[in-house]
């Protein structure tokens, strides 16, 4: 994955299709056994492995999502063969490793507890992160940036409210869930960052990594949903998700110029892979295992193993590039 920065407390890629959306939330479903054991496992980690966890996660997200991009832009260069090392990296990132990290995280709950979640960060993003991100933006005279952090604030308080909604009906029986959203999907092509300001670009590489783990995290909270007969909570789940990666992220990552030319982007994520199959990953296994979490440190030396090979896929893809 790339190399990411970490969202302060705690995304539209418009090449994806309906059914490769369909696809994900099987991929991302979580087993009934496996929620029931999640569901103690977060009392059991030591606070610095779930967050090390949650870092894991959310720089998954973000390598999902980046790598979409990248492999979209390989195509529209003439290297199909490198878009779709992009794509099939994304799909490890996302199905496998995310996936994992969320079951020992303990990430899914019940469909209650899974909203309360959802409209805890949407608020967060509606009323602090999103309205502070497009103040300091024209302060310092990013105009494009203030003003897609100020619809995007306002995109985050309709979600929270679709959620609260949602919650009083799963917990009161009375109401009706709301229809999903639909994303209005923005294509991302190769660029340079539209932002001036380095308090903007950290801000934008803070809300893409936020919107890529919402993504993934409503996906989650769907496939829960489903099994559960709740379909129309699915829905709502899935139709906000789209909204995040094909809208906000997308829209986020043309102002920060996030795609490169072809070489750039595997340059990018060759650098990425690295750092972490040599240093992050092997780091919080370290520190798993001195805890005594003993799955905790193996799924990270084992994402670490996994990092390194797409490191090598993706050199051997860079120096093939003509």
């Amino acid at each position: 994955m790339l190399r990411h920065s970490i969202r302060p407390l705690l995304v539209g890629l418009c090449t994806l299709t309906a059914a490769s959306q369909a696809a994900t939330t099987v991929a991302l479903a979580v087993p009934a056994d496996q929620h029931r054991n999640t569901r103690t496992t977060p009392r059991a980690l030591r606070a610095q492995t779930l967050s090390d966890l949650t870092r894991a996660m959310k720089g998954e997200a973000f390598a999902y999502a980046s790598y979409s991009l990248f492999g979209a832009e390989a195509d529209r260069q003439g290297h199909p063969a490198v878009g779709r090392l992009f794509r099939a990296t994304a799909r490890t990132e996302l199905n496998e490793h995310l996936r994992q990290a969320a079951v020992l995280a303990g990430t899914v709950g019940t469909n209650a507890a899974n909203l309360r979640q959802a409209v805890n960060g949407e608020s967060y993003e509606h009323q602090v992160m999103y309205r502070g991100f497009a103040r300091q933006a024209r302060a310092d005279g990013d105009p494009a940036a203030a003003k897609l952090f100020t619809e995007l604030a306002a995109d985050e308080g309709r979600h929270r409210d679709a959620y609260r909604t949602a919650l009083t009906v799963v917990t009161t029986g009375r109401g009706t869930i709301p229809a999903p959203p639909t994303a209005s999907p923005v294509s991302v092509p190769a660029g340079l960052p539209k932002v001036k300001a380095a308090r903007t670009r950290t801000n934008l590489d803070t809300a893409m990594h936020g919107e890529a783990l919402a993504h993934a995290k409503y996906m989650l909270y769907a496939a829960r949903a489903r099994q559960t007969g709740r379909p129309a909570l699915a829905r709502l789940f899935e139709g906000t998700a789209g909204v995040e990666l094909r809208e906000h992220f997308a829209g986020e990552a043309v102002l920060a110029g996030l795609v490169g030319t072809t070489r750039k982007n595997l340059g990018k994520a060759v650098a990425g892979e690295r750092g972490e199959a040599r240093t992050l990953y092997p780091g919080f296994a370290n520190r798993a295992t001195a805890v005594g979490s003993t799955a905790v440190a193996r799924y990270f030396r084992d994402t670490a193993a996994d990092e390194a090979k797409h490191a090598a896929a993706f050199q051997q893809a860079l120096n093939q590039l003509r």
